[in-house]
């Protein structure tokens, strides 16, 4: 096969060039999705509890489509204690977002059923099984009664959690936990 001529390789060397900005953009678009998904099913405000001080500081990494499967959340439990739940999904981008919005409004709806901690990662271990994604996810759910300063506290598959008081102590919580959920059906989720 005879070399192709400078016309021809400029003329590969554009369509080329286009494809590749055809793709950038492509892909600037699906982390800009994902980004706008999974700061719209975060949490926008925080319950206020008499007596402690509830914050939040999300600083996911923007890099490539390395977003979409972090979240955080706390709620006010019917009984008049706090739900507070950390995780992360695997994967990332848009399929990880749409995910993650499941797994923390499925943990937060079954929150209003059990609020046990343990009870409540096995009951959406059992949900995050039925969606038959074959994705999973990490979380540590914690309930605060803010009449007697218990915590309580499990998790599935995540890291530890830290514990900072307000005289700037801080100490990594040291809780068994569990596997991931949706990974193992009848996983029950020790509480400390």
């Amino acid at each position: 096969r005879p070399a192709p001529d400078g016309e021809e390789l400029l003329a590969r060397l554009a369509s080329l060039t286009t494809r590749a900005k055809e793709l950038a953009e492509l892909r600037r678009s699906q982390v800009e999705l994902a980004i706008a998904l999974q700061r719209d099913m975060l949490p926008a405000d925080l319950p206020a509890v008499p007596g402690i001080h509830l914050a939040a500081c999300y600083s996911p990494a923007y890099a490539g489509l390395n977003v979409g499967g972090d979240w955080y959340d706390a709620f006010a439990l019917p009984d008049g204690r706090i739900g507070l739940s950390v995780g992360d999904v695997q994967g990332h981008a848009i399929d990880a977002a749409a995910f993650m919005g499941q797994v923390r409004v499925g943990l937060r709806a079954l929150a209003s059923v059990t609020s046990e901690p343990g009870d409540l990662l096995a009951c959406t271990n059992e949900l995050v099984l039925s969606l038959n994604k074959d994705l999973f996810a990490t979380c540590t759910f914690m309930r605060y009664d803010p009449a007697t300063g218990l915590l309580e506290s499990a998790r599935a598959g995540h890291i530890p959690c830290v514990r900072a008081t307000a005289d700037g102590r801080a100490e990594v919580c040291r809780d068994e936990g569990g596997p991931p959920l949706g990974v193992l059906e009848g996983t029950e989720y020790p509480v400390t």
